[in-house]
Order: C-alpha cells, then structure tokens, then sequence
C-alpha cells in the first residue's frame, strides 16, 4: 500500500510543476532559510552553505516531476540538502574515524549531572569547533533527527562508527563547552 502525505503546498508544487517561475520562488522563500540552517550545519561554512542551497534548489526543481507525495515537499527538499551537504565534504575529504565491530563501544553518558545552561550561541560556536566528521553525525542525529542506521547509510559508514563519532563529538562538545 502506497502512503501519500498531505502537503500544505500542494498547489504551490503543481504551479511549479507546470513552469510557474513565481511559484518556484515562492517555494524558495518558504524553505530557504531552513535549508541553508540545515545546509550550515552540516558544511559549517556560509559561503559553502549558501551554495549547497542553491544547488539543492536547481536539482530540486528539476528533478519536480519525480516528487511523488510520498512525503512533504519539505523532508524531500531536506533529504536533497544533507546530500549535497555530504558531497561538497566528501570534495573536501571529510575522514570519518572507524571502528572494527569487534571493539567494544562504551554508550554510557559522561554527563556529571551537572545543570549548566549553555546559550545557544555557545553551543553554535562549540559545534562548529568540532572536526567535520563529528560535527555531521552529531547534526544529522542530534538537529536532524536521523537514527544511527539512516547515518549509516547517508555517510557510506557502519552503524558503529555512527554510535561512536556521535559519543567522541558529545565528548568533545562537553569539553569545549566546559572550558
């Protein structure tokens, strides 16, 4: 059984499906901000953010026709986002840390229960000092939303070096924030 999802830009998408070059700027003005969020997030980088934006957007539009409803027109544009996200590190040759599965992964918390309240600035700041192959796991699971396994496969990676960049990146955030 095939699953649709009701899209609040439904109409929006038609017009753009047919040509309309004000519906495809009105769906820009309506996603761009979140996706260049998205986008700066994961390459960490304005200018780099700014043109994974744009190139997202040009495949997005093209590739239109293909956009069957199978869920809103918002976690596909998403998904296109963190992929060409991902392909503009791959160039930079972003290096993910493995481990063999053999090796035991420690998932206990290194929380102290301390209640420190970091701003948010803080925090931005922190996640941006961390190595990109931490700083993408930790967005993709910690700001995204993706499981390990969805991360697995994004990045071409095991699901236990998923789990394991994702513990050394809160490890190395907790020290940063800390100091």
């Amino acid at each position: 059984m095939e699953v649709s999802y009701s899209d609040p830009q439904e109409k929006l998408i038609a017009d753009c499906k047919r040509g309309n070059r004000q519906a495809q700027f009105k769906l820009y003005k309506l996603y761009s901000k979140a996706m260049y969020n998205t986008a700066l997030r994961i390459v960490s980088d304005a200018d780099e953010a700014a043109d994974v934006l744009q190139e997202a957007f040009i495949d997005a539009f093209k590739r239109l026709e293909s956009f069957r409803q199978e869920s809103t027109f918002g976690l596909w544009m998403k998904q296109i986002v963190v992929n060409k996200s991902l392909s503009a590190l791959r160039k930079r040759k972003v290096v993910f840390e493995s481990i063999s599965d053999d090796q035991p992964l420690a998932l206990e918390d290194d929380d102290d229960d301390e209640d420190v309240a970091f701003k948010v600035e803080k925090v931005k700041i922190a996640i941006n000092q961390l190595a990109d192959g931490y700083r993408v796991v930790l967005t993709l699971y910690l700001l995204e939303g993706y499981d390990h396994e969805e991360i697995a496969h994004i990045l071409r990676i095991s699901e236990n070096t998923s789990r394991s960049q994702f513990l050394r990146a809160k490890r190395k955030l907790l020290e940063i924030l800390k100091n």
